[in-house]
């Protein structure tokens, strides 16, 4: 993988940050806040994800193409997700999540396979 596969997978992760805080965040710290609250902040917040999710496709597309990119995207999103949901919102892995992660692999190696 070069530096643009680098580039792309680093700008995803920090996106993915800022868009599971955007949508999950506030369930743990805003729930006594009132809804227009809570959907103009998670705005706030998705402006950071997308100044750092436009650009990881753009790079992205200089090495894959846009169904490899999005596979990568929903590996990465799940990644990030999984840390948040053990780590953030205190909540229990399961094993179905094993299961679903290795259909993803799956996924990955159907997209990158003709390669």
């Amino acid at each position: 993988m070069n530096n643009h596969g680098l580039a792309t997978i680093a700008l995803l992760v920090g996106s993915n940050v800022f868009m599971t805080f955007a949508w999950y965040g506030h369930l743990k710290t805003m729930s006594a806040r009132p809804l227009w609250y809570v959907i103009a902040a998670s705005w706030g917040i998705a402006f950071f994800e997308y100044c750092l999710q436009v650009p990881a496709n753009r790079i992205g597309s200089m090495q894959f193409t846009v169904a490899q990119l999005r596979i990568i995207q929903e590996v990465v999103s799940l990644l990030v997700f999984v840390g948040f949901l053990t780590s953030f919102l205190k909540q229990p892995l399961k094993l179905d999540y094993l299961w679903a992660g290795l259909c993803l692999v799956g996924a990955v190696y159907f997209v990158f396979r003709s390669q």
